[in-house]
């Protein structure tokens, strides 16, 4: 009889919800280098790291991953499978893949060859959310590589409880179940959504879509610009930031948005119009989140010919860039009779991967706050979260990193 050889086996579930985190004597903040355990917003003073940890969300690579992957996406939020088949046909119009993890591979690579062009000896770890390779794989290749001090760089540029506290949770359940606690220290890089590298990316989208619009026909009095980002629960927007934007709708999540729009749009074009809308509504209907939607918008358009959809909230072309807004709203837009252009993301432009050496830097020099990349009037963010920050409206607090306790 003939023996086949063993089918390589996936593991399909992200890592069990952390127990506790571990303290420094006299330590403020879990598992972090020496200079961010008090807790200071913006370190200043040099860490001497081994590692840099690419932090990504993760995403299917195949048919047969579709399902486990969205159920650890939505890991103890009771959502039934039905409900995520849903969303599971929009992977499989794609052949069952989402194209994040290939972006996270190619990112990887130009940010090893960037830190190395600029005499930045250190690897560069990746390791996922929801997929593999996940982050405990990569925290435990780290730590049999002999790293102890990580500076770790979540693929997003904002902050709320999906986009800046679930990655520090994460962190948290990654080290747990390597069981590495003691013995790894991470810090996370500010968030960037307002450093230039990560912003002009946008600008020159614009700027590029304005002339192509004007080309065929359309003044800038004709054209509206939309800013489109994830939408997200009105109460967890509301606590994102750490009280920084106290009494303004949508808190910091919403304000650091409007700050880059701004910022874009006075670059580019400060006379033609703009708003920001939001993409990609996941929750109850009975439960109020950011709005207006962008198809909603697109079609509450009057005196518009022309559309032009920014993915601000987005670093990279990951799906809900391809199906929500090059599928389903540039449709829209067409079903409106509207010329529709989508800009690019920041993805692996050199622009962006030379933010994300220059964050490194920021954090190995020890660089102080005022003397930072920053180009929007909010900025330059934390190093360390502040108490309270990003934590979800509803459900228990669970353990996280990066963070005052």
């Amino acid at each position: 009889m003939t023996t086949l050889p063993a089918q390589p086996c996936h593991r399909t579930s992200k890592p069990p919800r952390a127990r506790g985190v571990h303290l420094e004597p006299g330590a403020r903040v879990a598992s972090a280098t020496e200079p961010a355990q008090s807790g200071p917003a913006h370190v200043t003073r040099p860490v001497a790291y081994d590692a840099i940890l690419l932090s990504g969300f993760g995403g299917p690579e195949g048919p047969d991953d579709v399902m486990p992957f969205l159920r650890n996406v939505t890991r103890g939020r009771g959502i039934p499978d039905e409900r995520l088949e849903e969303v599971a046909h929009h992977y499989l119009a794609f052949g069952g893949a989402s194209p994040i993890n290939e972006q996270n591979r190619q990112l990887r690579g130009l940010l090893e060859a960037a830190l190395a062009t600029a005499g930045i000896d250190l690897p560069v770890y990746w390791g996922n959310r929801n997929w593999e390779p996940y982050l405990d794989e990569a925290l435990a290749r780290a730590a049999a590589d002999g790293v102890h001090r990580i500076l770790a760089i979540p693929t997003s540029a904002y902050s709320s409880y999906s986009s800046c506290r679930q990655y520090r949770e994460d962190w948290a359940d990654a080290l747990e179940s390597a069981g590495l606690q003691d013995r790894l220290q991470i810090d996370k890089v500010r968030q960037f959504f307002s450093h230039p590298g990560f912003v002009q990316p946008f600008i020159d989208g614009v700027r590029e879509a304005i002339a192509a619009a004007e080309q065929d026909g359309h003044p800038r009095s004709e054209i509206e610009v939309l800013f489109s980002t994830h939408s997200i629960p009105s109460a967890d927007a509301a606590l994102s930031g750490a009280g920084q934007f106290d009494g303004r709708q949508g808190g910091a999540y919403v304000g650091q948005h409007l700050a880059v729009a701004e910022h874009v749009m006075a670059a580019v074009a400060p006379e033609v119009s703009w708003q920001l809308v939001f993409q990609s509504r996941s929750g109850a209907p009975s439960t109020p989140w950011l709005e207006p939607d962008i198809n909603d918008a697109i079609g509450a358009l009057s005196d518009r010919t022309a559309v032009i959809i920014v993915p601000s909230g987005f670093v990279s072309d990951h799906l809900e860039v391809l199906w929500d807004l090059d599928r389903e709203a540039c449709q829209t837009a067409r079903d409106a009779g509207l010329w529709v252009r989508r800009t690019p993301t920041p993805g692996t432009s050199p622009e962006f991967v030379d933010a994300l050496v220059d964050l490194v830097r920021e954090r190995l020099a020890g660089t102080p706050a005022a003397e930072r990349a920053n180009v929007t009037s909010v900025g330059p963010w934390f190093d360390v979260c502040r108490r309270g920050c990003c934590a979800k409206s509803t459900g228990p607090c669970h353990p996280a990193i990066a963070g005052l306790a």
